[in-house]
């Protein structure tokens, strides 16, 4: 089992286990956190394009703090590009779960909700699973070991996405074209690509991704960005090869998406793990 962790101030803060084995289902990635008890859990939660599980167990439970007040504990759901303008933090004590991200073209059919529905927010997993969510829960508190983990949140995504509805080809083929160009990519042409009028690709689009092609392109542009700055590429190199007009731009929109300057997001510990967790 690999691991890895993410570092404030040179500690490490989180032990991070990944799957020895392929999963079941293209489109679903997971990896199993628990944080050292180095210091509380204070985490910006930075977004992403991709749909979030976070399946929490074991005797620690902290809370997801929204809109500056709301709280949620236990299993959650984000949605597409959940996080936005720092409106979302990770709080409170020790934690331990089996975090999963979902690509939009399989979350629909996994949550059992569209991606449209959830419109960049966090939920409760018990909103969207009920009892199940509860069970999964306990299952994982019960398995002795990671694998055990994945394993059983494998079969369980596995399942419910064979049982659930699949995206259109079309829809599909339009989010992997933004996806293979790093979210620069001419998203106007998009339509005559699949050979759809505009209207019906974007209507289509929306309802299964969870965004207009034009915002899913900016997200997927984004994310490739930060993660940049954070491996620690010059503003100035990944502004012009990520499709931004200049470095400003680039700047103006880490600050609408996070709420904070380039220099602060680029230390946060939440991508400083990234690239282990859910490394290709």
């Amino acid at each position: 089992m690999r691991s890895g962790a993410g570092e404030r101030d040179g500690t490490d803060m989180w032990e991070v286990a990944l799957p020895e084995r392929p999963l079941q289902v293209p489109g679903v990635q997971m990896a199993g956190f628990r944080d050292r008890g180095v210091v509380p859990i204070d985490l910006r939660v930075i977004p992403q394009p991709a749909v979030s599980l976070a399946l929490e167990f074991g005797a620690g439970m902290p809370f997801v703090e929204q809109d500056g007040g709301w709280q949620l504990r236990g299993s959650i759901v984000a949605g597409l590009g959940a996080g936005a303008s720092g409106a979302v933090r990770v709080r409170g004590g020790s934690y331990e779960g089996v975090q999963v991200r979902l690509s939009p073209l399989v979350a629909r059919a996994a949550l059992g909700v569209s991606p449209a529905e959830l419109d960049g927010a966090v939920f409760g997993l018990e909103e969207l699973w009920g009892r199940e969510a509860s069970r999964i829960r306990e299952w994982l508190d019960n398995a002795s070991t990671w694998e055990q983990r994945f394993a059983l949140t494998d079969a369980l995504l596995a399942r419910r996405i064979a049982e659930g509805p699949a995206v259109d080809a079309e829809v599909g083929w339009a989010w992997r074209r933004i996806v293979a160009s790093q979210g620069v990519v001419k998203v106007e042409g998009l339509a005559t690509e699949v050979g759809w009028s505009r209207k019906r690709l974007w209507a289509r689009f929306q309802a299964q991704i969870g965004l207009p092609p034009k915002r899913a392109a900016d997200l997927v542009r984004f994310d490739h960005a930060v993660h940049r700055l954070t491996a620690g590429e010059p503003a100035t190199l990944v502004a012009a090869e990520s499709g931004y007009a200049d470095q400003s731009h680039l700047h103006r929109d880490i600050v609408a998406r996070t709420g904070a300057t380039p220099v602060t997001v680029v230390g946060d510990p939440w991508l400083e793990v990234d690239d282990v967790a859910w490394s290709d």
